[in-house]
């Protein structure tokens, strides 16, 4: 069976695009599990707002510091925030209980990704 693609326009404010920014290769994902998920689970809608919020959060503060031009010995030292540390450590612990939502293990993918292209850039930092 072909399955089609739709492409879908929609208009949002600037901050919910800004926020919804890390989790785009996720959206079609994440759409899916929003319409096969309990609607009177309001939780849910919550913990979205607050999960995309701490993604921004921590994608954020490595552009920022990737904007400063840092020296090849800054970008040897960089570490995330002591949040964004406490924040991953909570990820981990939930997802070795198995109990991560949805949108935890989206956030989780983000850290991930940021660590691993951040391990790059350090490698290279240190062979020059």
């Amino acid at each position: 069976m072909v399955s089609s693609v739709a492409q879908l326009t929609i208009q949002i404010p600037d901050e919910l695009a800004g926020r919804l920014e890390p989790l785009q290769s996720r959206l079609p994902e994440l759409l899916w599990r929003l319409l096969d998920s309990d609607p009177t689970q309001t939780t849910q809608q919550s913990q979205v707002n607050t999960v995309t919020g701490e993604i921004a959060e921590v994608y954020q503060e490595v552009l920022d510091f990737l904007i400063k031009r840092p020296t090849l010995e800054e970008i040897i030292a960089f570490k995330v925030s002591a949040n964004a540390q406490r924040r991953l450590q909570i990820l981990l612990e939930k997802n070795r209980f198995g109990t991560l939502t949805s949108i935890e293990t989206a956030e989780l993918d983000v850290y991930e990704q940021l660590e691993h292209m951040m391990i790059l850039l350090k490698a290279r930092a240190m062979k020059k």
